[in-house]
């Protein structure tokens, strides 16, 4: 009785587990707050329409639930001349009639219907996707921008005390007036670099926020090591067919326009029309009650619509198929750059970190006189550039990976059903 009891347990706590795990290796840092994700997709206008789409195929299921035919009362009345009595007869007469939907017409009326709902629903959830697609990229396109602000401003402080030093050097008559003019020359243009760069993150920053109101960006946002990809292309390919919506909506028109395809063959019977009449005649003096009964005669018009309704059945299995090798190119491509990212990363952290070695091996060769002042500024130069690049690169793969998560279903799943 323990054993089962803890077997139980462990049952009832597994997939607890497996989800603190699963947030354990899906932290994100560098990414804005989950509630604050949703907020900022749910709320973005494109979503709210697809939303808003759910309620117009609810409505379009009660239609072809209740189907295309209704009661008509039609009335009708005549005066007619007796010429032997030299009166005129008033007459009149109501006809209460409706087509009828015969055979599978009804059932088939209600799978569209559902259908309809079911595309709607995934409408949304491909809306989603593309307001978080959106939603990543400008945010690491602010993330970029902020990088670039960051690297800035701490050369644009280096170069100032750098300028003052050498301003000092030359009244001293330690240095001459060229190296003070090129080292204010130097801290110059690293202020200029820095204007630029605020600017380009006030414009990141406007479109995100302007974009998502919801989302708000941190004083200081943090520079995170990227994470290898470490499952194949295979793994991702089938993840990304799996979850997603778009490929999911061509599948689910396929389905649709066959169920079209078999409501146009079912069409080729026409719906007769039936209807109970009542009238009076002579003046009343004769009363008329019957039925009437009356029914189309099929011709090319239907027979033509069904083989339309056939092709369109065609065009939307041919639209699956390119969505489908669109969709593992995709994955492809997607995939190959999160592993290229993170290797140009790595290289780029390598090549930055000598560039920086040698920026201070030469600022220690310029303090005795050893080396140039442009030789110092031009090693300063390549070490800014080097540390800049492995910044940029370094989002450039966590965004690369970010990206291949949320295709994959496995970054910020927003579903809610």
């Amino acid at each position: 009785m323990k054993r089962a009891h803890h077997t139980l347990m462990a049952l009832l706590l597994a997939p607890l587990v497996a989800a603190a795990g699963a947030a354990e290796t899906l932290a994100t840092p560098d990414l804005p707050p989950l509630p604050m994700v949703a907020a900022a997709i749910n709320g973005h206008p494109t979503v709210a329409g697809a939303r808003a789409g759910i309620n117009l195929e609810e409505a379009n299921r009660k239609r072809l639930d209740a189907g295309p035919h209704e009661t008509q009362l039609r009335f009708g009345t005549q005066s007619r001349r007796d010429a032997l009595a030299n009166r005129n007869l008033q007459e009149w007469d109501v006809l209460l009639e409706r087509p009828l939907r015969i055979g599978a017409k009804g059932a088939l009326d209600s799978q569209l219907g559902t259908q309809g709902i079911d595309q709607a629903k995934l409408a949304v959830g491909d809306a989603r996707h593309e307001a978080g697609r959106a939603l990543l990229r400008m945010w690491f396109g602010w993330l970029r921008a902020a990088a670039q602000v960051a690297q800035w401003q701490e050369q644009k402080g280096l170069l100032a005390k750098q300028a003052q030093l050498v301003g000092r050097r030359a009244e001293l008559g330690d240095a001459p007036r060229q190296e003070q003019a090129l080292a204010a020359a130097a801290a110059a243009q690293a202020e200029y670099a820095l204007l630029q760069a605020n600017m380009r993150r006030e414009v990141a920053a406007s479109e995100l926020t302007s974009t998502y109101p919801q989302v708000r960006l941190p004083a200081n946002p943090p520079l995170v090591e990227p994470v290898p990809v470490t499952q194949g292309l295979d793994f991702w390919q089938g993840r990304i067919a799996e979850h997603n919506h778009e490929l999911g909506l061509a599948r689910g028109e396929v389905k649709r326009r066959d169920t079209l395809a078999q409501r146009a063959r079912a069409d080729r019977t026409p719906d007769p029309t039936i209807g109970v009449r009542y009238g009076s005649e002579r003046a009343g003096s004769e009363r008329i009650v019957g039925l009437v009964l009356s029914i189309p005669l099929s011709g090319a018009l239907r027979e033509a619509g069904a083989e339309a309704a056939l092709a369109q059945t065609d065009m939307a299995s041919q639209r699956l198929a390119a969505v489908q090798r669109r969709l593992n190119a995709e994955a492809a491509a997607t995939f190959s750059g999160a592993l290229r990212s993170y290797d140009s990363w790595r290289q780029s952290k390598v090549a930055a970190e000598a560039m920086e070695r040698n920026a201070q091996l030469s600022g220690r060769a310029y303090r005795p006189g050893e080396s140039s002042l442009s030789e110092l500024l031009a090693a300063q130069r390549l070490a800014i550039e080097a540390r800049l690049a492995a910044a940029l690169v370094q989002l450039d793969a966590a965004e690369a990976r970010y990206r291949l998560l949320l295709d994959a279903h496995q970054l910020w799943d927003l579903d809610e059903d």
